[in-house]
């Protein structure tokens, strides 16, 4: 009886031992599994189309590559890259391009990209970076935080309300600040009309000046050079391909700029508030994977921002103007 019992006692034991191994294997194989997703042998084509190659832009699309080849892989994603040198009729034409390729995902990278891509299909995944307000460059009257279409992304835009603070921390003598855009991107209107009520808060005569394209620049920034302060200038691609010819007419003349990002103000300006194109890229690719990977459904992302935002001014620029820069700024170092 007590053998009987000693034998019953090792069969139990033995089964429970087997039971655990057991369990412990399809615990190794599920997590096996989940981490396996990406590994498959499914290869991921990603569209990308950039509306013109400036330093944030072309940040955005290294982060956004770099973090969707770490985290698939770089046998398992191709890229087609694009760029559309500032129009947006080669936007249409990439997009479509991608469409017809039946690629898995278009990255837009700017806001005309965004809107061919979008325009070019209801159904393949969209995702924007370096995109100011989705609400406006989508034409979205009842803006949620997510589009629900099959549109996601992030966004650019650095609080518009510190912006302006900033620019009355530098510049609090200052009677007209002029601000410039080009006239063509909604989101440059978009800033424009926000920021405005803060700087006539802090008591300054605001004045408009745009440009329709590259050709108007020049002109443009001479009548506000003429006729104001201090110019800000928002996230702007016009803008920000044709800093050389905007700093050639202000500099001589003592007009400082403060600029809506890190990329313009290394061109002309001499402080921005800035975040990091890269990491914004970076948090798109990540948007990406969950799309690709996880299945998750664009349409219901909401729109992601930049971790970050720093202070930083351009050392060389100030000491020419004579701006006096507060400690807590971070100077950009020119290449």
């Amino acid at each position: 009886m007590k053998i009987t019992k000693k034998i019953t006692a090792v069969l139990l034991a033995a089964l429970t031992m087997s039971f655990c191994f057991a369990g412990c294997g399809g615990s190794e194989n599920s997590t096996s599994a989940q981490d396996s997703k990406a590994d498959s042998g499914k290869v991921y084509n990603i569209g990308i189309c950039q509306l013109i190659q400036h330093d944030a832009l072309d940040a955005a699309t290294k982060g956004f590559r770099d973090t969707l080849t770490e985290k698939l892989g770089e046998d398992n994603v191709k890229f087609n890259e694009q760029n559309a040198q500032g129009e947006s009729a080669n936007c249409t034409t990439i997009c479509n391009q991608f469409v017809s390729s039946n690629v898995d995902l278009i990255l837009g990278n700017g806001t005309a990209a965004l809107q061919a891509a979008y325009t070019a299909t209801p159904k393949i995944p969209i995702l924007g970076t370096s995109i100011t307000h989705y609400g406006t460059a989508l034409d979205i009257s009842d803006w949620k935080g997510y589009t629900e279409m099959n549109v996601s992304g992030t966004s650019d835009l650095a609080p518009l309300e510190e912006q302006a603070a900033m620019l009355n921390e530098l510049f609090p003598d200052a009677k007209n600040v002029g601000i410039i855009y080009c006239s063509a991107e909604a989101n440059s209107k978009y800033q424009y009309e926000t920021i405005k009520p803060y700087f006539e808060k802090d008591g300054y005569t605001v004045k408009q000046y745009t440009f329709a394209d590259s050709n108007d620049v020049a002109a443009v920034t001479t009548s506000a050079c003429e006729e104001c302060d201090v110019l800000y200038i928002p996230t702007d691609n016009t803008a920000a391909s044709n800093t050389g010819i905007i700093n050639n007419i202000a500099e001589p003349k003592k007009v400082p700029i403060v600029t809506g990002e890190e990329g313009i103000c290394k061109g002309c300006g001499v402080a921005t508030l800035s975040i990091s194109y890269y990491e914004l890229g970076q948090k798109t690719g990540e948007m990406a994977y969950d799309i690709l990977v996880n299945g998750k459904d664009v349409s219901k992302m909401e729109i992601q921002f930049a971790p970050a935002t720093t202070k930083k001014y351009m050392a060389d620029r100030c000491k020419e103007l004579g701006v006096k820069i507060p400690d807590d700024y971070e100077e950009i170092k020119s290449e």
